[in-house]
Protein backbone atom coordinates (compact mmCIF):
# COMPACT_ATOMS: atom_id res chain seq x y z
CA UNK A 1 0.00 0.00 0.00
CA UNK A 2 0.85 3.40 -0.44
CA UNK A 3 2.98 5.60 2.06
CA UNK A 4 1.52 8.35 3.78
CA UNK A 5 1.59 11.49 2.30
CA UNK A 6 2.92 13.44 5.23
CA UNK A 7 5.39 10.50 6.04
CA UNK A 8 7.00 11.38 3.16
CA UNK A 9 7.32 15.03 3.14
CA UNK A 10 9.14 14.11 6.80
CA UNK A 11 11.15 11.99 5.54
CA UNK A 12 12.71 13.87 2.19
CA UNK A 13 12.10 17.17 3.53
CA UNK A 14 13.25 17.18 6.85
CA UNK A 15 15.63 14.55 8.13
CA UNK A 16 18.94 14.35 7.16
CA UNK A 17 19.14 11.27 5.42
CA UNK A 18 15.79 11.46 2.84
CA UNK A 19 17.59 15.14 2.27
CA UNK A 20 20.71 12.93 1.14
CA UNK A 21 19.04 10.56 -0.28
CA UNK A 22 16.93 13.04 -2.51
CA UNK A 23 20.31 14.76 -3.48
CA UNK A 24 22.06 11.72 -4.81
CA UNK A 25 18.48 10.43 -6.72
CA UNK A 26 17.76 13.99 -8.51
CA UNK A 27 21.15 14.19 -9.34
CA UNK A 28 21.23 11.34 -11.48
CA UNK A 29 18.23 12.03 -12.68
CA UNK A 30 19.80 15.43 -13.98
CA UNK A 31 22.27 13.44 -15.94
CA UNK A 32 19.95 11.65 -17.45
CA UNK A 33 18.12 14.76 -18.64
CA UNK A 34 20.13 17.53 -18.90
CA UNK A 35 17.82 19.62 -20.72
CA UNK A 36 14.46 20.28 -19.93
CA UNK A 37 13.50 22.95 -22.31
CA UNK A 38 10.34 22.38 -24.11
CA UNK A 39 9.51 19.16 -22.52
CA UNK A 40 6.05 18.82 -20.30
CA UNK A 41 7.00 16.69 -17.01
CA UNK A 42 5.09 14.54 -15.29
CA UNK A 43 5.39 13.04 -11.69
CA UNK A 44 3.59 10.29 -10.48
CA UNK A 45 3.75 8.71 -6.69
CA UNK A 46 5.73 11.06 -4.82
CA UNK A 47 8.55 12.58 -7.10
CA UNK A 48 7.44 16.33 -6.17
CA UNK A 49 11.45 16.26 -4.59
CA UNK A 50 12.76 15.23 -8.12
CA UNK A 51 11.58 17.69 -10.29
CA UNK A 52 12.37 21.05 -8.93
CA UNK A 53 15.39 21.00 -11.34
CA UNK A 54 12.89 21.21 -14.10
CA UNK A 55 10.28 23.91 -12.93
CA UNK A 56 12.30 26.68 -14.39
CA UNK A 57 12.81 25.53 -18.28
CA UNK A 58 10.14 22.75 -18.46
CA UNK A 59 7.17 23.47 -20.75
CA UNK A 60 4.84 22.53 -17.80
CA UNK A 61 5.20 20.47 -14.82
CA UNK A 62 2.60 18.37 -13.20
CA UNK A 63 3.24 16.18 -9.76
CA UNK A 64 0.74 13.14 -9.55
CA UNK A 65 -0.08 11.78 -6.41
CA UNK A 66 -2.13 8.77 -5.50
CA UNK A 67 -5.53 9.13 -3.50
CA UNK A 68 -4.70 6.85 -1.23
CA UNK A 69 -1.22 8.63 -0.60
CA UNK A 70 -2.86 11.78 -0.37
CA UNK A 71 -1.35 15.48 -1.43
CA UNK A 72 0.52 17.87 -0.77
CA UNK A 73 0.75 21.70 -2.07
CA UNK A 74 4.06 21.79 -4.34
CA UNK A 75 6.06 24.01 -4.96
CA UNK A 76 6.29 26.19 -1.45
CA UNK A 77 6.07 29.56 -2.50
CA UNK A 78 5.44 29.24 -6.13
CA UNK A 79 2.05 28.26 -8.01
CA UNK A 80 0.54 24.70 -7.05
CA UNK A 81 1.28 21.64 -9.84
CA UNK A 82 0.55 18.97 -7.94
CA UNK A 83 -2.72 17.18 -8.35
CA UNK A 84 -4.70 13.97 -6.64
CA UNK A 85 -5.90 11.40 -8.54
CA UNK A 86 -6.81 7.87 -9.21
CA UNK A 87 -3.42 5.92 -9.14
CA UNK A 88 -5.45 4.02 -12.41
CA UNK A 89 -6.87 7.17 -14.02
CA UNK A 90 -4.30 10.25 -14.29
CA UNK A 91 -6.09 13.56 -15.67
CA UNK A 92 -3.24 13.76 -18.30
CA UNK A 93 -3.61 13.48 -21.82
CA UNK A 94 -2.85 10.74 -23.96
CA UNK A 95 0.66 11.36 -25.19
CA UNK A 96 1.43 14.34 -23.90
CA UNK A 97 3.93 13.57 -21.42
CA UNK A 98 7.60 14.28 -22.75
CA UNK A 99 9.39 12.85 -19.68
CA UNK A 100 7.90 11.08 -17.11
CA UNK A 101 8.97 9.79 -13.57
CA UNK A 102 7.65 7.60 -10.94
CA UNK A 103 8.78 7.40 -7.34
CA UNK A 104 7.21 5.33 -4.39
CA UNK A 105 4.51 5.19 -7.06
CA UNK A 106 4.89 1.49 -8.62
CA UNK A 107 6.26 -0.66 -5.55
CA UNK A 108 3.75 0.54 -3.47
CA UNK A 109 0.58 0.29 -5.66
CA UNK A 110 -2.33 -2.64 -5.41
CA UNK A 111 -2.65 -2.38 -9.61
CA UNK A 112 0.93 -2.02 -10.64
CA UNK A 113 -0.39 -3.49 -14.09
CA UNK A 114 -2.84 -0.47 -14.64
CA UNK A 115 -0.01 1.60 -13.18
CA UNK A 116 2.01 0.97 -16.30
CA UNK A 117 -1.02 0.93 -18.42
CA UNK A 118 -1.87 4.36 -17.76
CA UNK A 119 2.14 5.06 -17.58
CA UNK A 120 2.32 4.16 -21.20
CA UNK A 121 -0.47 5.97 -22.51
CA UNK A 122 0.58 9.23 -21.09
CA UNK A 123 3.76 9.25 -22.44
CA UNK A 124 4.72 10.70 -25.68
CA UNK A 125 5.70 8.12 -28.66
CA UNK A 126 9.09 10.27 -28.37
CA UNK A 127 8.93 10.74 -24.69
CA UNK A 128 11.01 9.32 -21.68
CA UNK A 129 10.29 7.47 -18.61
CA UNK A 130 12.65 6.64 -15.70
CA UNK A 131 11.25 3.63 -13.02
CA UNK A 132 12.60 4.29 -9.57
CA UNK A 133 12.01 1.26 -7.42
CA UNK A 134 13.73 0.08 -4.49
CA UNK A 135 16.68 -2.82 -5.29
CA UNK A 136 15.99 -5.79 -4.01
CA UNK A 137 19.72 -6.11 -3.61
CA UNK A 138 20.34 -3.13 -1.55
CA UNK A 139 20.79 -2.43 2.24
CA UNK A 140 17.74 0.71 1.88
CA UNK A 141 14.90 -2.10 0.69
CA UNK A 142 15.68 -4.27 4.18
CA UNK A 143 15.12 -1.06 6.40
CA UNK A 144 12.04 0.19 7.26
CA UNK A 145 13.50 3.28 8.34
CA UNK A 146 12.91 4.75 5.07
CA UNK A 147 9.99 4.36 2.02
CA UNK A 148 12.06 1.90 0.65
CA UNK A 149 11.29 -0.59 2.88
CA UNK A 150 7.99 -0.59 1.79
CA UNK A 151 6.57 -2.03 -0.73
CA UNK A 152 7.53 -4.94 -2.91
CA UNK A 153 11.51 -4.09 -3.94
CA UNK A 154 12.75 -5.41 -7.57
CA UNK A 155 15.91 -7.25 -9.00
CA UNK A 156 17.06 -5.28 -11.82
CA UNK A 157 16.12 -8.66 -14.05
CA UNK A 158 12.20 -8.74 -12.57
CA UNK A 159 11.46 -4.69 -13.34
CA UNK A 160 12.91 -5.10 -16.90
CA UNK A 161 10.80 -7.95 -17.73
CA UNK A 162 7.72 -6.06 -16.82
CA UNK A 163 8.49 -3.35 -18.16
CA UNK A 164 9.22 -4.97 -21.87
CA UNK A 165 5.50 -6.82 -21.09
CA UNK A 166 4.00 -3.71 -21.09
CA UNK A 167 5.83 -2.04 -24.62
CA UNK A 168 8.50 -0.65 -23.13
CA UNK A 169 11.74 0.03 -24.66
CA UNK A 170 14.81 -0.20 -22.18
CA UNK A 171 17.16 2.73 -22.54
CA UNK A 172 19.62 2.95 -19.46
CA UNK A 173 19.36 1.10 -16.33
CA UNK A 174 21.56 2.22 -13.23
CA UNK A 175 21.82 1.64 -9.18
CA UNK A 176 22.53 4.48 -6.79
CA UNK A 177 22.17 5.15 -2.65
CA UNK A 178 25.16 3.54 -1.87
CA UNK A 179 25.54 4.97 1.29
CA UNK A 180 23.52 2.50 4.49
CA UNK A 181 20.23 4.26 5.32
CA UNK A 182 21.70 5.60 8.67
CA UNK A 183 21.39 8.70 10.33
CA UNK A 184 24.56 8.60 12.34
CA UNK A 185 26.82 11.10 11.81
CA UNK A 186 29.31 9.11 10.81
CA UNK A 187 27.37 7.77 7.73
CA UNK A 188 26.30 11.44 7.11
CA UNK A 189 30.33 12.72 7.13
CA UNK A 190 31.29 9.72 4.28
CA UNK A 191 27.95 9.39 2.53
CA UNK A 192 29.55 11.07 -0.41
CA UNK A 193 32.88 9.54 -0.88
CA UNK A 194 30.38 6.19 -0.65
CA UNK A 195 28.84 7.57 -3.64
CA UNK A 196 31.64 8.35 -5.31
CA UNK A 197 33.16 5.13 -4.87
CA UNK A 198 30.19 3.32 -5.83
CA UNK A 199 30.07 4.41 -9.29
CA UNK A 200 33.37 2.66 -9.98
CA UNK A 201 33.71 -0.22 -8.18
CA UNK A 202 31.92 -3.37 -8.31
CA UNK A 203 31.42 -4.58 -4.91
CA UNK A 204 29.34 -1.68 -4.27
CA UNK A 205 26.98 -1.91 -6.97
CA UNK A 206 24.23 -3.21 -5.09
CA UNK A 207 23.00 0.45 -4.73
CA UNK A 208 19.48 1.18 -2.73
CA UNK A 209 17.31 2.18 -5.17
CA UNK A 210 17.27 1.23 -9.26
CA UNK A 211 16.81 3.10 -12.10
CA UNK A 212 15.37 2.20 -15.21
CA UNK A 213 15.20 4.66 -18.44
CA UNK A 214 12.94 3.60 -20.98
CA UNK A 215 10.94 4.90 -24.20
CA UNK A 216 7.18 4.06 -25.47
CA UNK A 217 7.16 1.48 -28.08
CA UNK A 218 5.14 2.45 -30.62
CA UNK A 219 4.03 -0.25 -33.63
CA UNK A 220 3.97 1.39 -37.28
CA UNK A 221 0.68 2.66 -38.77
CA UNK A 222 -0.94 0.51 -41.24
CA UNK A 223 -2.82 1.42 -44.14
CA UNK A 224 -5.80 0.22 -44.73
CA UNK A 225 -6.23 -1.93 -47.92
CA UNK A 226 -3.51 -2.84 -50.34
CA UNK A 227 -0.29 -1.38 -49.55
CA UNK A 228 0.54 -0.74 -53.47
CA UNK A 229 -1.78 0.14 -55.94
CA UNK A 230 -3.33 -2.59 -58.09
CA UNK A 231 -1.73 -1.55 -61.77
CA UNK A 232 -3.68 -4.13 -63.75
CA UNK A 233 -6.96 -5.05 -61.73
CA UNK A 234 -8.61 -8.27 -62.14
CA UNK A 235 -11.40 -8.30 -64.68
CA UNK A 236 -13.81 -10.73 -63.03
CA UNK A 237 -16.06 -10.31 -66.04
CA UNK A 238 -13.21 -10.70 -69.39
CA UNK A 239 -14.84 -12.77 -71.93
CA UNK A 240 -18.43 -12.45 -70.89
CA UNK A 241 -19.25 -10.09 -73.14
CA UNK A 242 -17.46 -11.39 -75.99
CA UNK A 243 -18.85 -15.33 -76.56
CA UNK A 244 -17.13 -17.65 -78.42
CA UNK A 245 -18.73 -20.41 -80.88
CA UNK A 246 -18.68 -23.52 -79.53
CA UNK A 247 -17.10 -26.02 -81.90
CA UNK A 248 -19.38 -27.91 -84.75
CA UNK A 249 -20.35 -31.66 -83.57
CA UNK A 250 -20.15 -32.59 -86.68
CA UNK A 251 -16.02 -30.93 -87.15
CA UNK A 252 -14.02 -33.97 -87.99
CA UNK A 253 -16.86 -36.60 -88.85
CA UNK A 254 -15.38 -38.62 -92.05
CA UNK A 255 -17.93 -37.86 -95.21
CA UNK A 256 -20.40 -40.60 -96.41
Amino acid sequence: MHLDVVDLRAFYYRSALGRAAQKVIRDELVRMWPDPAGHTFVGFGFAAPLLRPFLKDARRVIALMPGPQGVMPWPAGMPNVSVLCQETLWPVQTGTADRLVLLHGLETSEHPTAVLEETWRVLAPQGRAVFIVPNRQGMWSRSDRTPFGYGRPYSLTQLETQLKHHRFQIEHATSTLYQPPSARKGWRKAAGWMEGIGRHVPVFKAGGVLMVEVTKQVAAPTRPGLPEAVKRPLKVLEGIGTPVPEPSRMAGRPKS
